[in-house]
């Protein structure tokens, strides 16, 4: 029998951020330190969010979900990037590589999936306050949180599966001939998923903001700090996705800076941001915080 010619990918060459050694030290140390400081601060949100009894409505209940989406979306990158700017030799498995893709678009969609979510609770609560315990009631937000995750596995099965059409027996192919097609693939699932929720949350704070105007002074300037925290979340998440997945896929020399935001720096800042605007969870931080300390104090 006539033997043909094939390639097996078995890993990947990773060129790194920059190929300067002091500006790799230099983005290592500082993407170290937020990463040790922010974290434990997401994590500490949810522990939070958990243990007071004051805190258990949909509103915090979704936070919660946030800060843990986030933190487990910048674990998927940022402990394999601090490894590699110490490694000469930067590479990554064809598995690995395939299970970095499928949960950074996982837990990426679901988090997209879960900001549309919070969006329809504040739309509830600040259009509809009478109908907001029966509609966001705790079987319908576990429903929603079972409803986005399972939208962000759907997402990243499409992901994967197209991996592995453009991947292992078509490389040289790709390589050689227009990627039109795959180019296409690419922009009709992640990029225009994203500027539907985008243009879809634009559009709903839009109606919220127009229904607030004739609200008292009081519930209006709550309104307006919920929604202004919502829509800052909403730009740091879908602005560089947006310019990610929806760019031309021409090689551009901010590329690398808009991925290590939108993977690393902006999921840790998101709930940070959500917390530092409300005074409800930070007080509820600062008794846990006694409480910890007052049993610190005790056990010594």
């Amino acid at each position: 029998m006539e033997r043909e010619n094939s390639t097996v990918v078995t890993e990947f060459i990773l060129l790194g951020l920059t190929q300067s050694q002091g500006t790799q030290l230099l983005v290592f140390t500082l993407v170290l330190i937020f990463y040790l400081i922010i974290l434990p601060g997401n994590f500490l949100i949810i522990l939070t969010i958990r243990s007071d009894p004051g805190l258990m409505v949909p509103l915090y209940f979704f936070l919660g979900n946030l800060a843990f989406l986030d933190a487990s979306y910048s674990f998927i990158v940022a402990p394999r990037m601090l490894v590699d700017f110490l490694s000469e030799k930067k590479v990554i498995s064809y598995r690995g590589c395939i299970t970095q893709l499928f949960f950074l678009h996982f837990l990426g969609a679901g988090e997209m999936f879960l900001l549309v979510v919070m969006a329809f609770d504040h739309y509830i609560a600040i259009c509809h306050p009478l109908h907001y315990s029966n509609v966001m009631n705790p079987r319908a937000c576990c429903a929603f949180l079972v409803a986005l995750w399972f939208g962000g596995f759907t997402h990243s099965i499409v992901q994967v599966l197209d991996n592995f059409f453009c991947d292992v027996p078509q490389v040289i192919k790709l390589a050689c001939t227009d990627t039109f097609v795959v180019e296409f693939l690419m922009v009709s699932n992640s990029g225009l998923l994203t500027l539907l929720c985008f243009q879809g949350l634009l559009a709903s704070y839009a109606v919220i903001l127009c229904h607030v105007k004739g609200h008292s002074s009081e519930g209006k300037k709550k309104a307006l700090s919920t929604c202004t925290t919502h829509i800052i979340i909403v730009f740091l998440m879908f602005g560089p996705a947006i310019f990610i997945y929806t760019y031309p896929f021409r090689a551009s020399p901010a590329d690398k800076v808009v991925s290590l935001f939108h993977t690393v720096i902006f999921p840790l800042m998101n709930p940070v941001i959500y917390t530092l605007r409300n005074q409800e969870v930070k007080a509820s931080m600062r008794r846990l915080l006694s409480q910890e300390e007052k049993k610190g104090v005790i056990f010594h």
